[in-house]
């Protein structure tokens, strides 16, 4: 353990940014997995809903620094595919 002051402030903050990047990857695995569930489920109108809340979460994530920027960027695109594929084989049916 750390005896000086600084190293130690710096270990409480490192606990704390650590619950808050924990608490963010896991509001992310949810978004991502609600957009899945509507796609699976072939619901139009929940995956895009589900897709604009991913993409808000996913690129928040970003903006701290939980994630990669172009890990969010990867994730929004592949659930954007998925989405718009969705929308693709309704038009054929």
């Amino acid at each position: 353990m750390a005896n000086h002051d600084s190293a130690l402030k710096r270990h409480r903050q490192s606990l704390k940014a650590r619950l808050r990047n924990r608490a963010m990857k896991t509001r992310i695995k949810n978004v991502v997995k609600a957009v899945r569930l509507a796609v699976d489920d072939k619901n139009m109108d929940a995956a895009s809903l589900a897709l604009k809340n991913a993409t808000a979460v996913l690129d928040k994530a970003a903006t701290k620094k939980v994630i990669h920027w172009r890990n969010a960027s990867r994730r929004i695109s592949r659930l954007q595919v998925a989405v718009n594929g969705l929308s693709a084989a309704g038009e054929d049916a």
